[in-house]
C-alpha cells in the first residue's frame, strides 16, 4: 500500500497547471482531409496526428476493451476482445487443432508455424465478412488474446491444457513460431495481432487468482517464468502482452513496475501494447480480491503509469474510464495518457483498419477459407502428431482383423475433440465415428461404460422429435413445440416470430429474427413432452432452462412410458462472453439413467477381441475458474490426478475378462496412471486432438503412421509429494527439479518404429562458444518414422542448484525404413550458462553432461538415446 501512496503521491506533485481538461471538440476538428489516413505516411507520424485531435475524453474512451466510435475523426466501434488459442474461437464455426498442449506435444516448430498462419487465414476471413455486414462485436476483431505462455509448473492447473508444457525452451519455441504465424510475415501490415499472456507468474489456484500473491525468486523468474516472454519478444515482432491477475512479490501484476516497466519494456524491449486480464484492474480496489487502493481513478492511474494501456472491464466495467478524474486529481497526466493511446492506435493502424481494403493484402481473403480442406488436412496432421504412445506390450498396431469393444465415457464424446477455448468445429470425428466408418459399426461393439466421474456423463443425445408436441388452435394433439422468438435479449416486448419446431437441438448460423449475422434475442418454446419407455433420465440443457409440469429439472428424474408432461423451455442471448451471439447454439439432451452401463461394457468385452477403453477427462472438469466441486476437481483444478473412480473400477473388471486393452487417455493435464501401466498392454494420451481426433486415434492404432508424439509434462505418480499449489519456488517442480520417481518423464513417447541412437560426435567452437552435436541414427524396422531428437544439459559443476537436466534444442526429423541419418545439432553459447541466485546468467565451466536421443534417457532403452561428458573450458 505504502508503494502506491508513494506513486500518487508523486503524480500530485506534478504542476496541476499540466492537467489537460476537456476543450471545445471544435479546436481538434482537422482542417482539412483526415491526415492520418495518408497511406503514404509512417505509422508513428499518423497516429501523433491522429491523437493530436482528440479530445481527453475521446483519448480515454479508446483505452476500453470496446472501444466506441468517434464519428468525426472516422474512427469506427472496435471490440479488442478475441480467442484463437487452437483455432479461430467463440465466432462459430472454425477448423480446430488440438489443444495448445496438444500442440506443444508435436514437438513441431514448422507445424505450429502452418497452424498460426492458418488460424490467422480464417480469423481475417472471418473479420472481413463481419466487417462487410458492419458487425464489430466481440469476437469479430483481429486481436487475439493467444498464446498462453505460461508455464504448467503443477499438474493441478485447470489451464494447464492452454499452455505449452512445463519446460520454458519448448514452450519458447512453440510460441515463437505460433506468433510469427499468426502475426504474417508482411513488412507493412499485421495478419492478426498475438497476445502472449498472462504476465507473469501465473499457473493457478483458480478460485484465488484475483487475491494471491506468489512469491518467486530471482533465480526463478529468470530461468523459468519470464523465459518464453523474455525470447518470444526477442524473436517475433509480437505486438501485445496481457498482465495477469495475481500480485508478484507484493504488487499487482498490471501495477507491477519491476515486471512491465524494468523488466518487459526495459530488459527485453518490448515496444508493443499491454492490455488487463479482464477485470484485473479493478481488482486493485475490489475488497475481495488485492485490495490495495480505495478508488477506481487510483487503481487506474497505477495500471496505467505501470504501463497497462488497455483495461478489459469484464463484469468488473471500466475501470480507465476514471482516468478523466485521475488526471484532474493529478495522479496521471495527458501525455502519460497518450502514450496508452498511441500503442493501441499503432496496433489498430498497422492492421489495416484505417485503411483501403484494396490496399490491405488481407482483405480479400474470402469465407471458403474457413474449414478449407487444406485446413482439415492440417488439422488431421496435428492431431496425429500430437497424439503420445506412453506404453506398447506389442499390442499395437493392431492387425485389422480384431472384433473390437470400444468403450469408456470419451469415446463418443466431441468436449474431448475441443478443450477449451475453441470453436465450432468444422468437421469433428469422434474415435466411435471413425472406428464404424473404417471397420463396419458390425465389428464396433460400443458402450460408454461408466460415467466420466461421479454423476457426470457424456453419453446424452438429443432429445428427438417423437417425444415433442403441442395442442393447436383446433384442440387437436401436434407434432413439435411451439417456438417464439423476441427480438432482444429478454421477454418483456411482443415476439415477432412464432413457428412449430421439431425438437431442440439448434445452431443458428444467422439471426432467427432477420437473419443478420448476429443478434440479441430470446426463445419461449412450450408444448407436451412424452417418453417413450419408463425410465430414470438425465437431461443436458444446453444454454437453456426448461421444466416439465411446471418444476425445474435439477438431476435424475423418473418419467413414465406414454405419459405427457408439460413443457416450456427458454433461452437468451446476449453480448457477453459467456453467451455469445455469433452463431449461438441450444439444445435438450438426454440419457437413460436406468441402463447397467457396466453390464453392457462387459458384455461388449467378452464378445470382442481387444478392448480400446477412451477414458480421461474433459475439459468441462478442467479450466478456467470453474464452480464445480467434485472429488478430485475444484473451481477447473484438480486436487488429485488420479483416472476417476468410476473409470477405475470398470477398467479393472474390463482385466478380469482377460481380453487385451488399449487405454486412451483424454485429458489436458499429466494423469496417474499406475495401475493402469503395470495393468494394461498398451496407453496412448491424447491432449484433447482438435476436431481430427477420432481418425488420428484410428489411424495411429492400424498403424497408418508411427506415432511420434512426446510429452510436454512430466506424469507424476500423484502430488502427495509435489510442493503446496500455491509454493512458487520451483523446488521439486518439473522434471528440471522434481526428485521423485515419474511414470512417464517429459520428452517421452514411443514409436512403431526401432530406431538407434549409433554414436555421438561433438566439436566446441571457442570461436563463437558454441557446441556442435553430430550423431548417427538406424531405423532398423519396416515403418518410415518421424522422430523427435533431444539434447538435453546437466551442469553437475556449477556453484549453485541448477536444473538436473535442461532441454536445449529439439529437431524432428523423418526417417525412412530401414535407413539411416545424420543429425547435427548446434547448442548456442547461451544455453550453456545458468542462472544465478540474483537472476543473472553465468558462463558455465567445468562437466558439461550431454543427453542426445527420443527423450532425456530416464526409463528409456539404451539404444534410443546416447550421452557424453565435455570439459567446458
Amino acid at each position: 500500500m505504502n508503494n502506491y501512496n508513494l506513486l500518487l503521491g508523486l503524480s500530485l506533485s506534478v504542476s496541476l497547471t499540466s492537467c489537460t481538461t476537456d476543450i471545445d471538440i471544435k479546436q481538434h476538428q482537422p482542417n482539412n482531409e483526415l491526415v492520418y489516413k495518408n497511406e503514404s505516411l509512417p505509422i508513428e507520424q499518423r497516429v501523433n496526428l491522429l491523437v493530436e485531435q482528440m479530445t481527453l475524453k475521446e483519448k480515454v474512451s479508446q483505452l476500453f476493451d470496446k472501444s466506441p466510435a468517434i464519428e468525426r475523426l472516422g474512427i469506427p466501434e472496435y471490440n479488442w476482445w478475441n480467442e484463437a488459442l487452437h483455432g479461430v474461437a467463440r465466432a462459430g464455426n472454425a477448423t480446430v487443432f488440438p489443444q495448445a498442449i496438444g500442440l506443444a506435444a508435436t514437438f513441431d516448430e514448422d507445424l505450429i508455424h502452418d497452424i498460426g498462419n492458418a488460424i490467422s487465414d480464417e480469423g481475417r476471413a472471418k473479420h472481413n465478412a463481419f466487417i462487410a455486414e458492419n458487425n464489430r462485436s466481440m469476437y469479430t476483431g483481429l486481436t487475439y488474446w493467444s498464446p498462453n505462455i505460461n508455464i504448467f509448473r503443477d499438474p493441478r492447473w485447470g489451464r494447464g491444457q492452454e499452455t505449452y508444457g512445463e519446460d520454458p525452451y519448448l514452450t519458447s519455441r512453440i510460441g515463437i513460431n505460433f506468433v510469427n504465424g499468426l502475426q504474417g510475415n508482411n513488412d507493412k501490415y499485421f495478419k492478426s495481432v498475438a497476445t502472449i499472456k498472462h504476465y507473469a507468474v501465473h499457473s493457478g489456484p483458480e478460485v484465488s487468482r484475483h487475491s494471491d500473491d506468489y512469491t518467486a525468486s530471482a533465480k526463478d523468474l529468470t530461468e523459468t517464468y519470464l523465459y518464453a516472454f523474455k525470447h518470444v519478444i526477442a524473436e517475433t515482432n509480437v505486438a501485445s502482452v496481457m498482465c495477469a491477475y495475481n500480485s508478484v512479490n507484493g504488487t499487482p501484476a498490471c501495477g507491477n513496475n519491476e515486471l512491465i516497466q524494468n523488466k518487459l519494456r526495459g530488459e527485453f524491449k518490448f515496444n508493443g501494447y499491454v492490455v488487463s486480464d479482464c477485470g484485473a484492474i479493478a481488482d486493485f480496489y475490489d475488497r475481495k480480491s488485492h485490495n490495495v487502493v480505495t478508488s477506481e481513478a487510483e487503481a487506474a492511474a497505477i495500471a496505467l503509469k505501470a504501463g497497462t494501456d488497455l483495461n478489459c472491464g469484464d463484469h468488473h466495467g471500466n475501470t480507465f474510464s476514471f482516468l478523466t478524474e485521475a488526471v484532474k486529481k493529478g495522479y496521471v497526466t495527458e501525455d502519460d495518457i497518450d502514450v496508452a493511446v498511441k500503442r493501441l492506435l499503432f496496433a489498430r493502424v498497422k492492421l489495416g483498419m484505417f485503411d483501403q481494403s484494396e490496399n490491405v493484402p488481407f482483405s480479400n481473403i474470402p469465407k471458403e477459407a474457413v474449414g478449407s480442406q487444406a485446413h482439415l488436412a492440417l488439422s488431421q496432421e496435428a492431431a496425429e502428431k500430437s497424439l503420445v504412445l506412453l506404453k506398447n506390450n506389442a499390442l499395437l498396431p493392431l492387425k485389422g482383423d480384431e472384433k473390437i469393444a470400444l468403450i469408456g465415457p470419451n469415446a463418443d464424446n466431441q468436449t474431448i475433440l475441443v478443450g477449451n477455448y475453441h470453436g465450432t468445429p468444422i468437421n469433428p470425428v469422434t474415435p466411435k465415428q471413425a472406428l464404424e466408418q473404417r471397420l463396419g459399426k458390425q465389428n464396433v461393439l460400443f458402450s460408454p461404460g461408466s460415467s466420466l466421474t461421479s454423476n457426470i456423463y457424456t453419453h446424452f443425445k438429443p432429445v428427438s422429435a417423437d417425444h415433442f408436441f403441442h395442442i393447436d388452435h383446433a384442440g387437436k394433439q401436434q407434432p413439435g413445440l411451439i417456438a417464439e422468438y423476441y427480438p432482444s435479449n429478454h421477454f418483456d416486448i411482443q415476439p415477432t416470430k412464432r413457428v412449430i419446431e421439431e425438437n431442440i437441438d439448434h445452431q443458428w448460423l444467422r439471426s432467427p429474427i432477420n437473419n443478420d449475422i448476429e443478434q440479441e434475442f430470446a426463445v419461449k418454446w412450450r408444448g407436451l413432452f412424452t417418453p417413450l419407455e419408463t425410465a430414470d433420465y438425465l437431461f443436458k440443457a444446453t444454454n437453456l432452462r426448461f421444466t416439465l409440469d411446471g418444476k425445474n429439472v435439477d438431476g435424475a428424474i423418473t418419467l413414465h412410458k406414454n405419459k405427457l408432461y408439460e413443457f416450456t423451455a427458454e433461452a437468451k442471448f446476449n453480448h457477453y462472453w459467456h453467451s455469445n451471439v455469433i452463431q449461438p447454439t441450444a439444445s435438450l439432451s438426454w440419457l437413460n439413467n436406468s441402463e447397467n452401463l457396466t453390464d453392457n461394457a462387459l458384455q461388449a468385452a467378452n464378445s470382442a477381441d481387444v478392448v480400446v477403453f477412451v477414458g480421461g477427462i474433459s475439459a468441462n472438469l478442467e479450466g478456467e475458474e470453474m464452480p464445480l466441486e467434485l472429488d478430485g476437481f475444484s473451481h477447473g483444478d484438480r486436487t488429485h490426478i488420479n483416472l476417476p473412480a468410476s473409470q477405475q473400477l470398470l477398467l479393472k473388471k474390463l482385466k478380469k475378462t482377460g481380453k487385451p486393452i488399449v487405454l486412451v487417455n483424454m485429458s489436458g493435464s499429466a494423469m496417474a496412471l499406475n495401475w493402469a501401466d503395470k495393468n494394461v498392454d498398451a496407453i496412448i494420451q491424447g491432449f484433447y486432438p482438435g476436431e481430427a481426433t477420432g481418425t488420428a486415434l484410428t489411424r495411429l492404432l492400424y498403424g497408418d503412421y508411427s506415432p511420434s508424439g512426446k510429452l510436454p509434462i512430466t506424469f507424476y505418480k500423484s502430488v502427495d509429494d509435489l510442493p503446496d499449489f500455491k509454493n512458487y519456488s520451483m523446488q521439486n517442480r518439473t522434471y528440471r527439479y522434481y526428485q521423485g520417481e515419474v511414470i512417464y518423464p517429459f520428452g517421452h513417447g514411443l514409436s512403431y518404429a526401432d530406431i538407434h541412437y549409433n554414436k555421438l560426435d561433438h566439436n566446441f567452437d571457442t570461436e563463437t562458444n558454441e557446441l556442435i552435436l553430430n550423431a548417427s541414427l538406424s531405423n532398423l524396422s519396416n515403418f518410415s518414422a518421424d522422430e523427435v531428437v533431444q539434447v538435453y544439459l546437466s551442469m553437475p559443476d556449477a556453484p549453485i542448484i541448477t536444473p538436473q537436466r535442461q532441454l536445449v534444442s529439439f529437431k524432428r526429423i523423418t526417417l525412412d525404413a530401414k535407413s539411416d541419418k545424420m543429425v547435427e545439432m548446434t547448442i548456442t553459447r547461451d544455453k550453456l550458462m545458468y542462472v544465478d541466485d540474483n537472476g543473472n546468467a553465468q558462463s558455465y565451466k567445468g562437466r558439461l553432461i550431454v543427453t542426445m536421443g527420443a527423450g532425456q534417457g530416464i526409463k528409456m532403452s539404451k539404444s534410443s538415446y546416447l550421452t557424453t561428458e565435455i570439459l567446458l573450458p
